[in-house]
């Protein structure tokens, strides 16, 4: 508490002390510096906190995309042991059943596992069919040919399916396209 016996202190009441001595007084134009000083500091430090928070999102972003596109390499490199065992299940003659069916079931249980993995890790089948219309984004057309009842545009064979690991493409349909104009 207070002594209110005490009278107020004044300018003229209060003796210089060792603390005025160290006082310095800063004019108009100093503090003007100072706070643009000041200014420049907090835009400095807002940009560098921007940048910071753009590089978290970059990478946080790139990280996604390596979770869910670093194994395309790997996929690519598979597609051709899909293809093989496609290729054997298709040729195989009623003959050929007869006499080796239980390594044709083999076949095709290991081609159900390689499309359950496939599957499991965003990998599409591309399937065309013919009389589908040709979509560039998904085919590659192997040849033109004007076939008599279709269409310009139009699917007329399918050479090989294609894949899709999530939403890029791995490889394209092969397709071969009619290019007929009276259709």
């Amino acid at each position: 508490m207070a002594d209110e016996s005490k009278e107020p202190m004044t300018e003229e009441t209060m003796a210089p002390g060792p603390l005025d001595e160290h006082v310095e007084y800063i004019d108009a134009e100093e503090i003007e510096k100072l706070r643009a000083e000041r200014d420049d500091m907090r835009d400095r430090f807002m940009r560098a906190l921007a940048d910071m928070e753009n590089a978290r999102k970059r990478s946080d972003r790139d990280r996604k995309e390596a979770e869910q596109y670093g194994g395309s390499k790997f996929a690519r490199d598979m597609l051709p042991v899909y293809d093989s065992l496609s290729r054997a299940l298709d040729h195989a003659t009623e003959e050929q059943k007869a006499i080796s069916g239980p390594l044709l079931d083999g076949v095709a249980l290991t081609l159900r596992e390689l499309q359950n993995v496939f599957a499991k890790h965003g990998i599409k089948v591309i399937s065309p069919k013919p009389g589908d219309l040709f979509d560039p984004k998904e085919h590659q057309a192997m040849f033109e040919a004007p076939v008599p009842g279709t269409k310009a545009g139009n699917i007329i064979e399918v050479m090989g399916e294609g894949f899709m690991l999530h939403d890029r493409l791995l490889r394209p349909a092969q397709v071969g396209v009619s290019s007929n104009t009276q259709g």
